[in-house]
């Protein structure tokens, strides 16, 4: 896994909150702003173990928001990885078939590693490796709405399926794991938050 270029350590910042909580787009609008020299995002769905002999194409016999469908293990050590200024391989995974490719996506110790995803401080071993914590807290009809337009539209879901997967799955982790972790984030972020002015304070104190 590990690169023979050594570069400098850098700055991992965790993102975390339910899907459709805004958490993505933050982390991009961050990476954008940065710059692709200074930053990168890791999303922790690029971690899911493969379910392509599980999954029935319509959710439900998978539950993707569990934390054992994550393989944690990897993640935290591509992470200790970057933080010692080596090169790391991250996983490919494709939501269609829900499968991983057999190539790797080779990511380099950029000055700010932005870590995306909604288990990633339910996670003691991924936590404890960042730097900074930030957590979306955004109503679950606000999310809802996000994830059914995501699901339909960029991973050929049914609005059915989607519905009946957040409802039955989605909500019930959140609960359980998502919603407790936010305990864990240095600051919470919530609709209420200026989203510039967070955006150009984070970019200021990073810079």
């Amino acid at each position: 896994m590990t690169g023979s270029t050594k570069r400098s350590n850098p700055f991992l910042l965790g993102v975390a909150g339910g899907s459709g909580s805004g958490k993505t787009y933050f982390a991009q609008a961050l990476a954008d702003r940065l710059g692709p020299s200074r930053c990168t995002i890791i999303s922790q769905d690029s971690f899911y173990i493969d379910q392509s002999k599980r999954f029935d194409f319509d959710g439900g016999s998978v539950n993707f928001d569990h934390p054992s469908s994550i393989d944690f293990n990897e993640l935290a050590a591509a992470l200790r990885e970057l933080k010692a200024g080596h090169r790391t391989q991250i996983p490919i995974y494709d939501f269609k078939t829900h499968s991983r490719a057999k190539e790797t996506l080779p990511i380099e110790p950029t000055s700010v590693i932005v870590v995306d995803g909604i288990l990633i401080f339910n996670s003691e071993i991924v936590r404890k490796e960042f730097h900074d914590t930030f957590f979306f807290d955004t109503a679950e009809e606000l999310r809802f709405k996000r994830r059914l337009h995501r699901d339909v539209n960029e991973r050929g879901r049914t609005p059915e399926g989607v519905h009946a997967q957040f409802f039955k799955q989605v909500k019930p982790m959140h609960d359980e794991f998502v919603e407790p972790s936010k305990k864990f984030a240095r600051k919470i972020i919530t609709e209420s938050t200026d989203f510039s002015s967070f955006l150009d304070e984070v970019c200021g104190q990073l810079r």
